[in-house]
């Protein structure tokens, strides 16, 4: 083997496994929020209520890590995960949802923000865009690089073993420092956005109160839960007509 070149085996079903349990228990906390809200007793239960929210959180944390285990293995398609539906596909912005939509989720289910809140919450949120605007700078060099003519001879060789395997078991080897490059850039770019999707999740969480954290963490689980719902039925539904317009 060349020097500088690398074998990597690409099996994504561990991280599948994963992701099926963990919309599980996804589902089991919607749950527990949703009661947590209906019972809510600030003088006895706050306690109670911020562990609940430090839990969810640490969940959502889990979900990243276990994610970035899966970036090291095979970032490409990280970008392109097969383990979405279509239609929660659309919904990614490099490789997860943007971290922006914390505040619509805010806006839309916390009807009550103090207006010291309402100035955290916009301080914030330009914060954000800043950022958002500079990772997707980064993306877009990125896209650039790999116009390039030899990125995209390599871009065109993983792209066919992709084709081929269903994106699955395969094994990639090449001499060419392009590809550890790009690959190393991705990486970095998947962690930064996550990064900065936790890290606007947690400082939204410190400016709200328990009851108002219950109202927003409620509303993202039942967001995300609702597309996998949709995006699985659409895909159930596509498939039997498919089928039928076969020969």
């Amino acid at each position: 083997m060349a020097a500088g070149s690398y074998t990597r085996n690409y099996d994504d079903n561990s991280f599948v496994f994963f992701l099926e349990g963990w919309l599980i228990r996804h589902e089991q906390f919607l749950d527990e929020l949703l009661v947590a809200q209906d019972t809510f007793d600030e003088e006895t239960q706050e306690g109670v209520i911020r562990d609940l929210i430090s839990r969810v959180l640490a969940h959502y944390q889990e979900y990243y890590e276990e994610k970035s285990k899966m970036s090291h293995r095979n970032v490409f398609h990280v970008f392109s995960p097969t383990w979405f539906t279509p239609l929660e596909r659309t919904f990614l912005w490099i490789t997860g949802f943007k971290p922006g939509l914390a505040f619509t989720l805010v806006t839309d289910s916390v009807n009550d923000l103090s207006e010291n809140q309402v100035q955290r919450i916009n301080r914030l949120r330009y914060e954000t865009k800043v950022q958002e605007k500079s990772l997707a700078d980064e993306l877009a060099k990125i896209q650039e690089s790999v116009a390039a003519p030899p990125l995209m001879e390599m871009a065109r060789r993983v792209g066919m073993q992709l084709l081929h395997t269903d994106g699955t078991n395969i094994d990639i080897i090449d001499g060419d420092d392009n590809i550890e490059t790009l690959k190393s850039a991705m990486e970095n770019l998947v962690t930064d956005a996550d990064r900065l999707r936790t890290r606007t999740a947690e400082r939204v969480v410190g400016v709200l109160s328990p009851l108002q954290s219950l109202r927003f963490l409620t509303a993202a689980a039942q967001l995300q839960l609702r597309l996998r719902m949709m995006g699985m039925q659409r895909e159930a539904q596509r498939q039997p007509n498919e089928a039928s317009n076969g020969w």
